[in-house]
């Protein structure tokens, strides 16, 4: 990042700057300051009212006092164009001054003065901005779902660190630069606001991630969509101001302000939230509704192929109720979110996919842009909060859109299952010789209540869900999932062991004997990754190892979970024979944000202390198919020119495993 002066040495005492230097540098650098301003405006103003006061931040600029120039600097100015870089890599004089008076103009749209009104907007949103737009509503174009987070981070943080951020990453200024310029923008505690901004782009973006997204469309307040108001309010207003204008004729008199009218403020109203948010997005009228038959005759088999479902489709004030509470999310609103999902409103209307009474509550679930799933549940009667919960739902199939938790229990979930679901049924992955039992559904395709997994805090049983889809859309197939608390269920798959000379195995449901028999071992494990936003787990058994001084074999697992995120967690298991068909495999190693154990990880070896059942010890090491050497180093020593090895040691013994792989490449071991 290259290093830049400090504002305040540009802007010190000698030449004067005048208003052609400023305008030039703002017209050369308009779109770049727009975004600054954008960045650093409150996100709770909306998105239109935000890029008219970025406009307007910027257009302000212009009207400020001359400025005098430092005579050291004065050499470097180029003559032509006052607006550009100097020759060193430095900001001119002029866009420095522009930039620093349109960062303290977006800053004093977050401040009040201490005898200003705590309710009262901020005085500089009550300036009569430069842009004016009527009829229309203007907001930037939606980017993806990084970029939502990043917004949603954003609007938790104060102005000043969103400008620090802005003026790390987009302008390319120096953390001691950007505390010097928001110094004299007024900042109490600037160094704070950079140190604050450093962590923002380093927690779970690294700095060109949030750089790239910064500089993305869904920051840009210069290129915009458009969408018209709200038609029949803007009559009613019109209307209203002309019968409020006739009562003032009447009355003859002024209106007198009071403060605090003995009624509870209770947030904003859904008319206000509509107001703040684009395209009719809170409307219920508006919300897309798929026809009933479209998944049987449609490519994309997801949730953009649900009908809505439920008693209480039509109801509106339930659906606005619904919308309102999504966007303005009151206090008393308890909120559950996947990690990595976006928090924001919605952006567009979103898909209704039901709507009814279920256990108790009225609930509505929706389906925002192909990337989230939202739902909303309120108490049928008595008192209580609302609910509201989110979820990834992107790039979602056959499988992972197949059921949406519509109502929880402390020990039971009901579920929305898809309308291409033909059968389905509950099964113990701790009890794989007991057949699945018939999992009832109502006439809305919500099933009867399924336990849920570990509600007592143990690992008695595990419950999943056999589904199988309908030979309508040509995917019959049976398949398994199961509840980790979060509103879409995972999807369970497994990978059989590999086969003597036989091309890599692929995933495959885990409904068959092989599957379950595995998925009996290992399913005790999934209890680590219940609120983690996981979409689907597979079981890839990558070796079988004759255990020494036995007639007997185990099995080596990778368990991977993929999130809906992208990052990965895996955990590696040594699965050696037992008495019973649901003992729990033994933990070797985990590791997350990986590709191990994935398609693009297919290479893997690990090792464990193992006891004999005749009392001996033993460093047992094993590599996936395409291993050919296996060494053992540290305390204990052994090469096995195989994919499996074993060695006899102490109890205490220390050891190191690595592997080469038949074209000589290294694998990563997993102890």
């Amino acid at each position: 990042m290259p290093l830049h002066p400090s504002p305040l040495r540009i802007l010190g005492s000698g030449a004067h700057l005048g208003v052609k230097e400023a305008e030039a540098a703002l017209v050369e650098h308009y779109p770049r300051l727009v975004r600054l301003a954008y960045l650093t405006l409150p996100p709770a103003l909306g998105r239109h009212r935000r890029v008219l006061a970025a406009h307007a931040a910027v257009q302000r600029a212009l009207h400020g006092r001359t400025q005098r120039l430092p005579h050291p600097d004065r050499e470097r100015i180029p003559a032509p164009r006052s607006g550009a870089r100097t020759g060193d890599g430095r900001q001119t004089p002029a866009y420095a001054l522009v930039r620093l008076r349109v960062v303290r103009s977006a800053l004093a749209y977050g401040r009040r003065p201490r005898w200003w009104p705590a309710r009262a907007p901020a005085p500089a949103t009550l300036r009569p901005s430069g842009p004016v737009v009527r009829g229309l509503r203007l907001f930037p174009r939606a980017g993806g779902m990084d970029e939502f987070a990043l917004d949603r981070t954003l609007a938790d943080v104060p102005a000043p660190v969103r400008a620090a951020l802005g003026l790390r990453l987009l302008e390319a200024l120096s953390g001691d630069s950007t505390a010097a310029l928001l110094a004299e923008a007024g900042v109490a505690d600037p160094a704070g606001a950079v140190r604050a901004a450093a962590h923002l782009a380093v927690d779970d973006h690294d700095h060109d991630h949030v750089q790239r997204m910064l500089r993305s469309d869904e920051f840009d307040p210069c290129t915009v969509q458009t969408r018209p108001g709200d038609l029949l309010r803007r009559r009613q207003r019109v209307r209203a101001g002309v019968t409020a204008l006739l009562l003032l004729a009447v009355a003859g008199g002024g209106l007198a302000l009071t403060a605090g009218s003995g009624t509870e403020d209770t947030g904003p109203s859904v008319s206000a939230l509509r107001r703040t948010v684009p395209g009719g997005a809170l409307d219920p009228a508006a919300l897309v509704r798929t026809p009933p038959g479209q998944w049987a005759d449609t490519s994309r088999v997801d949730f953009t192929a649900w009908p809505p479902r439920g008693g209480r489709t039509d109801d509106r004030a339930l659906l606005e109720r619904a919308l309102g509470t999504w966007a303005g999310r009151p206090a008393d609103t308890a909120v559950t979110a996947t990690p990595g999902t976006a928090l924001v409103p919605p952006a567009e209307p979103p898909r209704l996919l039901f709507a009814g009474d279920v256990g108790g509550e009225a609930v509505v679930l929706f389906h925002d842009r192909g990337v989230r799933a939202v739902r909303y549940a309120e108490p049928l009667s008595g008192g209580g909060a609302s609910v509201l919960g989110f979820a990834r739902v992107d790039d979602a199939d056959v499988t992972t859109a197949a059921a949406i938790a519509v109502s929880r229990s402390g020990s039971a979930t009901r579920f929305l299952l898809a309308p291409w679901v033909a059968e389905s049924a509950i099964r113990d992955l701790l009890a794989p010789g007991t057949p699945a039992r018939s999992l009832p559904v109502d006439e809305n395709g919500v099933t009867a209540a399924v336990p849920r997994p570990g509600a007592g805090g143990g690992c008695a049983s595990w419950p999943a869900m056999q589904l199988r889809s309908s030979e309508r859309i040509v995917e019959k197939h049976a398949f398994l999932v199961t509840d980790l608390g979060e509103l879409a269920p995972v999807h369970l798959t497994h990978t059989p062991r590999p086969g003597a000379g036989a091309p890599a195995r692929q995933p495959r449901e885990a409904t068959g004997t092989e599957g379950l028999a595995g998925w009996a071992r290992t399913a005790c494990s999934l209890r680590d990754l219940r609120h983690s936003g996981v979409r689907a787990v597979n079981d890839w058994h990558f070796a079988r190892q004759p255990l020494p001084g036995t007639r007997a074999t185990a099995d080596w697992v990778c368990t991977r979970a993929d999130t809906w995120r992208g990052p990965g967690r895996v955990l590696v298991q040594f699965v050696p024979p037992a008495a019973s068909p649901s003992a729990p495999a033994a933990l070797v190693s985990e590791h997350r944000n990986t590709a191990l154990c994935s398609r693009f990880g297919q290479h893997v070896a690990a090792g464990i202390l193992w006891r004999s059942p005749v009392g001996g010890w033993y460093v047992l090491a094993a590599g996936s198919r395409a291993v050919r050497r296996v060494e053992v180093s540290g305390s204990v020593h052994g090469v096995s020119d195989g994919p499996t090895l074993a060695v006899r040691a102490r109890q205490d013994a220390a050891f190191r495993v690595s592997a080469v792989l038949s074209d000589g490449g290294s694998v990563p071991t997993m102890r």
